[in-house]
């Protein structure tokens, strides 16, 4: 019987794919966490729309969820603001730890939620549904872009026959600022299945309802991430393409609140793997 199942997963695995079967057995054991989620989410969206007034439109739309890390913020928040593409409005979707003291830019809005909900894609989901645009970035607060992020991803996007969604390349740095290795893995939905090379902080995708995160409640431990989820699902209906071009410094963060590399392999990338573990 042992041999029967452990033949059964191995075939399982070969067909469908290591990371997408462990996201079925998320949604099987977890989805009763996203029903309350839910909620939270539309009364905060309500909530915080009626405090703005109005939808900030521009071309992109950069969404920065932040928790409790003011430095890093104010950093990431720097380099989107520097970006060359200047049609872009950034949202700032604090989770309930409140805002520290930000940069005065018209294109700047920054929000509060009324508690902590520590789910990253529900924070995320704020920060699109609160906004207006034909694009939609995103960036974590202990991470950085290089000034030519956005118009590297809207020119591949906008050209005749573009994709729908773009990814460019990570520079991993260690907490020292080091450089760790990059991370460049061209797009293929078989290889995504098995390996988790997908990650928000370097993805502009075309604004579609398909473009929502995952509402799961994930602890650290689970996998695949929220990042992963979002862009393998969206790949199903629109076409994604990787840009092999290193424009995201991204810090692999020992008490990263988001994220975790730890199901990350070094398959597929240049240089050495690393991993990190996802804060409370």
């Amino acid at each position: 019987m042992g041999r029967l199942l452990r033949g059964a997963k191995r075939l399982l695995r070969e067909r469908f794919g290591f990371l997408r079967l462990m996201e079925a057995r998320n949604k099987a054991v977890l989805s009763w966490t996203a029903v309350g989620l839910r909620r939270r989410e539309d009364a905060e969206v309500r909530r915080l729309a009626a405090e703005l007034g109005r939808r900030p439109s521009a071309l992109v739309a950069t969404v920065i969820p932040t928790y409790r890390r003011p430095e890093g913020l104010r950093r990431a928040v720097d380099t989107a603001l520097a970006q060359t593409v200047r049609e872009q409005v950034v949202i700032v979707v604090d989770d309930g730890a409140g805002l520290p003291e930000l940069p005065d830019d018209p294109r700047l809005f920054a929000v509060s939620l009324a508690r902590n909900v520590a789910v990253a894609g529900v924070v995320r989901n704020i920060g699109i549904r609160l906004s207006s645009s034909r694009y939609v970035a995103f960036l974590d607060d202990d991470n950085e872009w290089e000034p030519d992020h956005l118009e590297r991803a809207v020119g591949a996007l906008s050209a005749p026959g573009g994709p729908d969604a773009v990814y460019t390349a990570l520079r991993r740095l260690r907490p020292d600022g080091t450089e760790m290795d990059v991370l460049s893995v061209p797009f293929d939905r078989r290889h995504a299945a098995e390996e988790g090379f997908l990650d928000t902080n370097a993805v502009v995708a075309r604004r579609t309802r398909a473009l929502r995160f995952s509402r799961l409640r994930r602890p650290p431990q689970v996998i695949p991430r929220e990042d992963w989820e979002l862009v393998f699902r969206y790949s199903r209906t629109h076409r994604v393409e990787h840009l092999p071009v290193p424009t995201v410094r991204y810090l692999v963060n020992p008490d990263s609140y988001w994220s975790s590399w730890s199901e990350h392999r070094p398959a597929g990338h240049l240089g050495a793997a690393g991993s990190g573990t996802a804060g409370p």
